[in-house]
């Protein structure tokens, strides 16, 4: 009989699950309505038992072909898993636009500014995994001023 698994245990082994899964399934965008097209899934939300006040959320982001977000930024720290094609991305934190192809990764720290977010090419779909740890109840996604969009809440399909 083998021992129980811990919550550290636990939650590594479901944010493995959690990457093959949306590796089938397809993906989606970060919160807000980054661009018209993208597609936000929100795969699963879990206060961190070990790290009190703070949410481990992950999405799925889907971008159509020449599909992108406009500048934003977000609460707290997000982990990008790049799924399938490609993503350009440049955060303030981590240097210049660099594309991410299917098997990389990226790091955004907690306070940079997402300044590209987009599909690198015209012509193939990408799709990414964001793991978010924020704090309880934050908004994951925040917008430059200019464009007014929607509530998070409502352009995320529910697993």
């Amino acid at each position: 009989m083998s021992a129980p698994l811990t919550t550290t245990q636990r939650l590594v082994a479901g944010i493995a699950w959690l990457m093959v899964c949306a590796s089938f399934v397809g993906a989606s965008s970060g919160q807000d309505s980054p661009a018209a097209g993208d597609d936000v899934k929100l795969i699963r939300t879990e206060k961190l038992a070990n790290v009190p006040g703070q949410t481990l959320t992950v999405v799925s982001v889907n971008y159509p072909p020449s599909g992108k977000s406009r500048r934003h930024h977000h609460a707290g720290s997000v982990y990008a898993y790049v799924l399938s094609g490609a993503v350009r991305s440049e955060n303030s934190a981590t240097g210049p636009v660099k594309v991410y192809k299917a098997g990389e990764s990226f790091f955004e720290p907690s306070g940079s500014t997402h300044l590209v977010s987009e599909n690198a090419s015209a012509t193939k779909p990408a799709s990414l995994l964001a793991v978010f740890i924020a704090d309880d109840g934050a908004q994951l996604t925040t917008f430059d001023r200019g464009v007014s969009r929607p509530p998070v809440a409502s352009h995320i399909r529910r697993s």
